[in-house]
């Protein structure tokens, strides 16, 4: 895979096509995941959506395709839920890293949310409050969870 090539190119000090491929690998997952959705907008909510290439980038499309980790939600646990449910390990060979990282790293993963009100969001900084709440419906202890939700949280944990 594209890993392996990286890799090779990489044991030969060949650093610029080892960055090449990375980067290769990258844009074909990221447009795979594009396609994907234009799949599932036109079989499941959106059948007659003509757009053109500016709209796509623009993101006019109808519905959502947020991800772990990101603004709209910025905790990367919820990638052991997908995992859980999806199998992508048996099923296609993508794992989670303990830092839930994908392996390989080109990988996307997210959820399809097709509602035509549906808008990318990002959560603004919560309260100490929320995060123990958070927690405890996950079964996590609340010191853990403000580990991965450091980079929104509103206040100082120590």
């Amino acid at each position: 895979g594209a890993f392996e090539l990286e890799q090779r190119f990489a044991s030969e000090l060949d650093d610029y096509s080892a960055i090449l491929a990375k980067a290769l690998a990258d844009r074909l997952a990221e447009a795979l995941a594009e396609y994907q959705h234009l799949i599932a907008r036109n079989h499941w909510y959106a059948p007659s959506e003509k757009l053109s290439y500016g709209e796509l980038i623009d993101e006019a499309y109808q519905g959502i395709r947020p991800a772990a980790g990101y603004p709209s939600c910025p905790d990367h646990t919820e990638k052991s839920t997908i995992w859980r449910l999806l199998t992508p390990d048996q099923q296609v060979g993508i794992s989670l890293t303990e830092s839930f990282a994908m392996s390989p790293a080109a990988s996307v993963s997210g959820m399809y949310f097709g509602h035509p009100q549906a808008k990318y969001f990002a959560v603004d900084m919560i309260t100490r409050d929320q995060v123990h709440d958070y927690a405890k419906r996950k079964s996590m202890d609340a010191g853990t969870m403000e580990q991965w939700l450091q980079p929104v949280l509103g206040y100082d944990p120590t």
